[in-house]
Protein backbone atom coordinates (compact mmCIF):
# COMPACT_ATOMS: atom_id res chain seq x y z
CA UNK A 1 0.00 0.00 0.00
CA UNK A 2 2.66 1.78 0.96
CA UNK A 3 4.96 1.24 -2.55
CA UNK A 4 1.04 2.52 -4.58
CA UNK A 5 0.98 5.99 -2.47
CA UNK A 6 4.58 6.66 -3.39
CA UNK A 7 4.20 5.76 -6.47
CA UNK A 8 1.43 8.22 -6.97
CA UNK A 9 3.71 10.97 -5.26
CA UNK A 10 5.89 10.39 -7.52
CA UNK A 11 4.07 10.41 -10.72
CA UNK A 12 2.32 14.01 -9.31
CA UNK A 13 5.75 15.38 -9.11
CA UNK A 14 6.92 14.29 -12.24
CA UNK A 15 3.92 15.38 -14.27
CA UNK A 16 3.96 19.19 -11.69
CA UNK A 17 8.29 19.43 -13.10
CA UNK A 18 7.01 18.72 -16.70
CA UNK A 19 3.98 21.12 -16.61
CA UNK A 20 5.26 24.13 -18.45
CA UNK A 21 5.09 27.53 -16.57
CA UNK A 22 2.08 29.18 -18.46
CA UNK A 23 0.19 25.65 -17.08
CA UNK A 24 1.41 26.03 -14.10
CA UNK A 25 -0.13 29.47 -13.81
CA UNK A 26 -3.29 28.43 -15.03
CA UNK A 27 -3.40 25.61 -12.67
CA UNK A 28 -2.97 28.84 -9.68
CA UNK A 29 -5.55 30.79 -11.22
CA UNK A 30 -7.96 27.56 -10.98
CA UNK A 31 -7.16 27.03 -7.36
CA UNK A 32 -7.36 30.53 -6.55
CA UNK A 33 -11.00 30.54 -8.31
CA UNK A 34 -11.43 27.49 -6.34
CA UNK A 35 -10.18 28.92 -2.86
CA UNK A 36 -12.67 32.04 -3.73
CA UNK A 37 -15.73 30.60 -4.72
CA UNK A 38 -15.29 27.98 -1.28
CA UNK A 39 -15.42 31.30 0.56
CA UNK A 40 -18.45 32.35 -1.03
CA UNK A 41 -20.14 29.49 -0.21
CA UNK A 42 -19.28 29.41 3.33
CA UNK A 43 -20.40 33.07 3.68
CA UNK A 44 -23.54 32.28 2.54
CA UNK A 45 -24.11 28.83 4.61
CA UNK A 46 -22.83 31.37 7.55
CA UNK A 47 -25.39 33.98 6.73
CA UNK A 48 -28.33 31.43 5.76
CA UNK A 49 -27.27 29.55 9.51
CA UNK A 50 -27.71 32.93 11.05
CA UNK A 51 -30.96 33.66 9.62
CA UNK A 52 -32.05 30.17 10.94
CA UNK A 53 -30.96 31.13 13.99
CA UNK A 54 -32.53 34.15 14.21
CA UNK A 55 -36.02 32.66 13.32
CA UNK A 56 -35.16 29.52 15.73
CA UNK A 57 -34.61 32.31 18.36
CA UNK A 58 -37.85 34.15 17.56
CA UNK A 59 -40.06 30.82 17.56
CA UNK A 60 -38.54 30.04 21.05
CA UNK A 61 -39.22 33.54 22.29
CA UNK A 62 -42.80 32.94 21.11
CA UNK A 63 -43.57 29.76 22.18
CA UNK A 64 -41.74 30.68 26.18
CA UNK A 65 -44.24 33.89 26.48
CA UNK A 66 -47.64 31.84 25.08
CA UNK A 67 -46.22 28.89 27.61
CA UNK A 68 -45.49 31.79 31.02
CA UNK A 69 -49.56 33.23 30.14
CA UNK A 70 -50.81 29.45 30.63
CA UNK A 71 -48.75 29.04 34.29
CA UNK A 72 -50.16 32.31 35.01
CA UNK A 73 -53.93 31.70 34.15
CA UNK A 74 -53.35 28.03 35.44
CA UNK A 75 -51.95 29.34 38.94
CA UNK A 76 -55.09 32.00 38.71
CA UNK A 77 -57.74 29.27 38.67
CA UNK A 78 -56.40 27.11 41.04
CA UNK A 79 -55.76 30.38 43.43
CA UNK A 80 -59.46 31.12 42.69
CA UNK A 81 -60.98 27.15 43.70
CA UNK A 82 -58.47 27.01 46.58
CA UNK A 83 -60.57 30.06 47.92
CA UNK A 84 -63.33 28.83 47.03
CA UNK A 85 -62.69 25.58 48.76
CA UNK A 86 -61.82 27.89 51.88
CA UNK A 87 -65.04 29.79 51.64
CA UNK A 88 -66.91 25.82 51.77
CA UNK A 89 -64.56 25.06 54.68
CA UNK A 90 -65.34 27.73 56.53
CA UNK A 91 -69.29 27.48 55.69
CA UNK A 92 -69.16 23.32 56.86
CA UNK A 93 -67.22 24.42 60.15
CA UNK A 94 -70.29 27.47 60.92
CA UNK A 95 -72.81 25.29 59.92
CA UNK A 96 -71.99 22.22 62.29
Amino acid sequence: MRTIALAAVAALALGAAACTEAEQDDAQADANEAAADAGDATAEAADSLQEEAAQVGSAIAAGAGEVAQEIDEGTDRLAEEADEQKAETAADERGN
